[in-house]
Parts: structure tokens; C-alpha cells; sequence
């Protein structure tokens, strides 16, 4: 089992920046995935940033350029640096984990950590 904690949210000013912490801990062997997924009011629950077990990232569109995902080296902890923060980045951030083990998939949710840029 996977548990996993946000944290570094906050209120910040367009144009600002944050960076997002995701800790994991338990059978983290077995997480081939993880993501920063995050959700806005009234709006479906969209992907950030994800990384694989190699190492390879995608981005969606809205976060190119501005948006970096990383992971330290005992893959325990997964950050999220947003640059150039926009109005429109705020939502509820959720830090996501695949695992898989003994032949089942499992998704792992935090508890989200809020984002809100306004001036």
C-alpha cells in the first residue's frame, strides 16, 4: 500500500512561483508511475505533469515551459516547480501513484493541497 501527502500550496501572485511536494511512503518498490493531477472549481479533474519509473515526463499544454516535474533518486518524493504562475493554475493539485503487485493495478491519491494565484 502507497499513502501520499502534498504539500507547498498556497496563495501566490501571477507571474510568482511555487513548488509542490508529494511524499511517499509505504511499498513505494512497486510505483511505476506518478502524476500532479489538479482540479479547478467546476471542472473535471485534469493531468499536470506525470514521470515514469524510467524517468521520461509529459506535460499538458496549458503547463509547457512553466511547469517542471522531478523525483529525488530513492523515488520517495515528487515535486512539482510552477513558474510564471497564471490565474488559471488555480485548483486543488493531487499528487497521483501507480502501483502494481502481484498481478492487480492500484491508484494512489493524496489528499490534494490548494494552489490559488491572484493578484
Amino acid at each position: 500500500q502507497v499513502q501520499l501527502v502534498e504539500s507547498g500550496g498556497g496563495l501566490e501572485q501571477p507571474g510568482g512561483s511555487l513548488r509542490l511536494s508529494c511524499a511517499a511512503s509505504g511499498t513505494i518498490f512497486s510505483i511505476y508511475y506518478m502524476g500532479w493531477y489538479r482540479q479547478a472549481p467546476g471542472k473535471q479533474r485534469e493531468l499536470v505533469a506525470d514521470i515514469s519509473n524510467g524517468g521520461s515526463t509529459n506535460y499538458a499544454d496549458s503547463v509547457k515551459g512553466r511547469f517542471t516535474i522531478s523525483r529525488d533518486s530513492a523515488k520517495k518524493n515528487v515535486y512539482l516547480q510552477m513558474n510564471s504562475l497564471k490565474p488559471e493554475d488555480t485548483a486543488v493539485y493531487f499528487c497521483n501513484a501507480k502501483s502494481w503487485d502481484s498481478g492487480f493495478i492500484a491508484n494512489f491519491w493524496g489528499q490534494g493541497t490548494q494552489v490559488t494565484v491572484s493578484s
